[in-house]
């Protein structure tokens, strides 16, 4: 089974409202344009109708540019939604507002051959370059605030509480957001490195070596070529060079002195078969020193990064995947009293 769920298919339609620039796609979820500095910030929310007042639920996704939706070559339309198409979005929707932030640089809807992996790849090498540039935690978070600005002033909204998750990379926005923003309520953080990014790496060479997979040799030469892409990632002439080293500094920033910083209710989830999660396990001792009791720590066995079960291998296995269920607990935990 493929990571991203498939959607239903249908055409796309122009939906005016709130003076916005704005458009129905598929059925399922009406996209915002938002115009600031000479660029657009465009978003979805999960709805064709916006009568209904709830809070908002802003979903932080992953890495990588992957377009909101996919039209293949029938102009047939489905949902990836940025990860949330793993999810019972039913569920979120019965509650909350489910907004999705599309990736900088990168369309909305893709035409399924422009996608690799079901990343948008740009013909232009100019236009991929500018993806890469946009690609920093800053520029997330302000980009993020931006939208959470405007849903703010919208009489459909619910401003009593505000529910900010992320996954993968998405866990390092979504604290980001909570620090800054006070009017966030309830923080999510799914398969998350409070490190930052690149320590992953480094401990993933080490538990190779360690299993046998590879000799120890092999690992200190691993190692060392993550130590080298550091040093270029801190490097601005070759930053100029390749731009792609902009994300590699940006999200390998620890943030665990940041979130402990943050007084909001905190859920952190996490599959146990996930290398990229290790640290997880020594966020609690963080809080604990700091006499604070408001982590969650949700540990899901025998999961990975995205909540599939492993083999005896570690090897995922496509067709057992567990996303709704620890959705739906955390949903679930968003409603709860604190």
């Amino acid at each position: 089974m493929n990571k991203f769920l498939c959607g239903l298919f249908s055409c796309l339609a122009i939906f005016p409202t709130f003076g916005q620039k704005t458009r129905i796609i598929d059925n399922k979820a009406i996209q915002f344009e938002i115009t600031q500095n000479n660029d657009s910030i465009n978003f979805i929310v999960v709805d064709t109708v916006l009568t209904q007042k709830k809070p908002v639920f802003l979903w932080c996704q992953g890495s990588r540019a992957y377009p909101l939706f996919v039209k293949n070559e029938n102009g047939e339309i489905r949902m990836l939604g940025g990860g949330i198409s793993n999810f019972d979005v039913s569920n979120i929707t019965k509650y909350y507002h489910l907004v999705v932030i599309s990736m900088p640089k990168t369309p909305v809807v893709a035409d399924e051959k422009d996608l690799t992996d079901f990343e948008y790849i740009s013909p232009n090498s100019e236009d991929r370059n500018e993806f890469f540039k946009a690609d920093y935690l800053e520029n997330y978070v302000e980009r993020a605030n931006v939208v959470l600005s405007f849903l703010q002033e919208q009489s459909w909204i619910d401003n009593s509480k505000l529910v900010v998750a992320g996954h993968s990379q998405g866990s390092k926005i979504a604290p980001r957001i909570a620090f800054r923003n006070k009017n966030v309520t309830h923080l999510g953080m799914f398969s998350p490195n409070p490190l930052g990014r690149i320590d992953q790496f480094i401990r993933l060479a080490r538990k190779n070596a360690e299993s046998g997979k590879i000799t120890w040799e092999e690992a200190e030469k691993e190692m060392q070529e993550w130590y080298d892409l550091y040093k270029s990632a801190n490097n601005p002439q070759e930053i100029e060079k390749n731009p792609s080293l902009i994300s590699w500094k940006s999200f390998s920033e620890p943030q665990i002195d940041e979130l402990v910083k943050i007084d909001i209710p905190i859920y952190l989830v996490y599959g146990t078969a996930d290398v990229t999660s290790d640290f997880c396990d020594l966020v609690p001792l963080y809080f604990i020193r700091e006499n604070k009791n408001n982590l969650t720590l949700k540990r899901y066995f025998n999961l990975e990064h995205n909540f599939f079960e492993v083999d005896e291998n570690g090897v995922p296995d496509w067709d057992k995947p567990h996303w709704v269920k620890v959705m739906n607990e955390f949903v679930k935990w968003t409603n709860e009293e604190f």
